[in-house]
Protein backbone atom coordinates (compact mmCIF):
# COMPACT_ATOMS: atom_id res chain seq x y z
CA UNK A 1 0.00 0.00 0.00
CA UNK A 2 1.50 3.45 -1.26
CA UNK A 3 1.25 6.44 1.11
CA UNK A 4 -1.46 8.04 -0.81
CA UNK A 5 -3.55 5.14 -0.65
CA UNK A 6 -3.16 5.35 3.27
CA UNK A 7 -3.96 8.50 3.99
CA UNK A 8 -7.11 8.28 1.47
CA UNK A 9 -8.17 5.31 3.94
CA UNK A 10 -7.09 7.17 6.69
CA UNK A 11 -9.37 9.80 4.91
CA UNK A 12 -12.43 7.58 4.84
CA UNK A 13 -11.89 6.49 8.47
CA UNK A 14 -12.02 9.69 9.81
CA UNK A 15 -14.97 10.65 8.06
CA UNK A 16 -16.55 7.53 9.66
CA UNK A 17 -15.44 8.77 12.81
CA UNK A 18 -16.73 12.09 12.73
CA UNK A 19 -13.27 14.12 12.82
CA UNK A 20 -13.73 16.53 10.34
CA UNK A 21 -10.53 18.38 11.11
CA UNK A 22 -8.83 15.39 10.71
CA UNK A 23 -9.98 14.50 7.69
CA UNK A 24 -9.83 18.16 6.43
CA UNK A 25 -5.91 18.27 7.08
CA UNK A 26 -5.49 14.41 5.37
CA UNK A 27 -7.93 15.45 2.27
CA UNK A 28 -4.77 18.50 1.93
CA UNK A 29 -2.05 15.98 2.09
CA UNK A 30 -3.84 13.80 -0.17
CA UNK A 31 -4.20 16.74 -2.44
CA UNK A 32 -0.49 17.45 -2.26
CA UNK A 33 0.40 13.64 -2.62
CA UNK A 34 -2.03 13.64 -6.34
CA UNK A 35 -0.96 16.52 -7.57
CA UNK A 36 2.95 14.95 -7.19
CA UNK A 37 1.99 11.95 -8.99
CA UNK A 38 0.07 14.10 -11.77
CA UNK A 39 3.44 16.06 -12.01
CA UNK A 40 5.45 12.90 -12.81
CA UNK A 41 7.63 13.42 -9.68
CA UNK A 42 6.58 10.31 -7.90
CA UNK A 43 8.65 10.59 -4.32
CA UNK A 44 5.89 10.91 -1.79
CA UNK A 45 8.09 11.45 0.94
CA UNK A 46 9.47 14.49 -0.22
CA UNK A 47 5.95 15.81 -0.89
CA UNK A 48 5.48 14.90 3.15
CA UNK A 49 8.52 16.39 4.44
CA UNK A 50 7.59 19.53 1.98
CA UNK A 51 4.04 19.91 3.44
CA UNK A 52 5.05 19.05 7.15
CA UNK A 53 7.68 22.33 6.74
CA UNK A 54 5.30 24.29 4.97
CA UNK A 55 2.85 23.65 8.80
CA UNK A 56 5.61 23.67 10.90
CA UNK A 57 6.85 27.27 9.16
CA UNK A 58 3.37 28.21 9.32
CA UNK A 59 2.90 27.66 13.08
CA UNK A 60 6.11 29.52 13.61
CA UNK A 61 4.79 32.66 11.74
CA UNK A 62 1.66 32.43 13.59
CA UNK A 63 3.05 32.25 17.25
CA UNK A 64 5.37 35.57 15.94
CA UNK A 65 2.35 37.38 14.66
CA UNK A 66 0.44 36.62 18.22
CA UNK A 67 -2.45 34.16 16.30
CA UNK A 68 -1.69 30.90 18.90
CA UNK A 69 -4.58 29.22 17.76
CA UNK A 70 -3.81 29.24 14.04
CA UNK A 71 -0.42 27.92 15.23
CA UNK A 72 -1.58 25.09 16.87
CA UNK A 73 -3.92 24.01 13.61
CA UNK A 74 -0.74 24.14 12.01
CA UNK A 75 1.17 22.10 14.74
CA UNK A 76 -1.27 19.30 14.57
CA UNK A 77 -1.30 19.18 10.90
CA UNK A 78 2.48 19.22 11.28
CA UNK A 79 2.72 16.00 13.46
CA UNK A 80 -0.47 14.26 11.57
CA UNK A 81 2.03 14.54 8.20
CA UNK A 82 5.20 12.94 10.51
CA UNK A 83 2.99 10.09 11.30
CA UNK A 84 3.23 9.27 7.94
CA UNK A 85 6.73 9.87 7.23
CA UNK A 86 9.66 6.82 7.66
CA UNK A 87 11.43 6.86 11.19
CA UNK A 88 13.85 9.69 11.90
CA UNK A 89 17.40 8.61 12.00
CA UNK A 90 19.28 9.01 15.52
CA UNK A 91 21.52 11.34 16.31
CA UNK A 92 24.29 8.96 16.08
CA UNK A 93 23.40 7.55 13.02
CA UNK A 94 22.86 10.66 11.45
CA UNK A 95 26.51 11.11 12.61
CA UNK A 96 28.12 8.39 11.05
CA UNK A 97 26.24 8.90 8.17
CA UNK A 98 28.36 12.52 7.80
CA UNK A 99 31.22 10.98 8.87
CA UNK A 100 31.78 8.68 5.94
CA UNK A 101 30.41 11.37 3.63
CA UNK A 102 32.93 13.81 4.82
CA UNK A 103 35.46 10.63 4.50
CA UNK A 104 34.19 10.41 0.90
CA UNK A 105 34.45 13.45 -0.40
CA UNK A 106 38.12 14.34 1.83
CA UNK A 107 36.03 17.67 3.02
CA UNK A 108 38.29 19.63 5.25
CA UNK A 109 36.67 23.14 5.21
CA UNK A 110 33.57 24.81 5.54
CA UNK A 111 33.29 25.81 1.78
CA UNK A 112 33.06 22.07 0.74
CA UNK A 113 30.14 21.77 2.89
CA UNK A 114 28.17 21.29 -0.59
CA UNK A 115 29.89 18.47 -1.50
CA UNK A 116 29.26 16.79 1.60
CA UNK A 117 25.71 17.60 1.37
CA UNK A 118 25.35 15.98 -1.72
CA UNK A 119 26.97 13.09 -0.92
CA UNK A 120 25.14 12.25 2.36
CA UNK A 121 21.30 13.64 1.41
CA UNK A 122 20.80 10.52 -0.95
CA UNK A 123 21.47 7.78 2.28
CA UNK A 124 19.34 9.99 4.39
CA UNK A 125 16.48 8.92 2.16
CA UNK A 126 14.28 11.41 4.04
CA UNK A 127 14.88 9.94 7.48
CA UNK A 128 16.52 13.00 8.59
CA UNK A 129 14.92 16.91 7.76
CA UNK A 130 17.87 18.54 5.53
CA UNK A 131 18.54 21.65 8.41
CA UNK A 132 19.35 18.84 10.43
CA UNK A 133 21.55 16.68 8.50
CA UNK A 134 23.25 20.52 7.55
CA UNK A 135 23.62 21.59 11.20
CA UNK A 136 25.52 18.37 11.98
CA UNK A 137 27.61 18.74 8.76
CA UNK A 138 28.65 22.30 9.52
CA UNK A 139 29.88 21.21 13.22
CA UNK A 140 32.20 18.18 11.87
CA UNK A 141 33.71 20.88 9.43
CA UNK A 142 34.35 23.28 12.29
CA UNK A 143 32.05 26.10 11.59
Amino acid sequence: MTILEQVQEDVRTAMKAGERERAAALRMVVDALQQDAKLGDGDEVVVLQRERKKRLEAADAYRDGGRGEQADVEQTEAELIEAYLPEQLSDEELSELVSVAIEETGATEQSQMGQVMSTVMPKVGGRADGKRVSQVVRERLGA
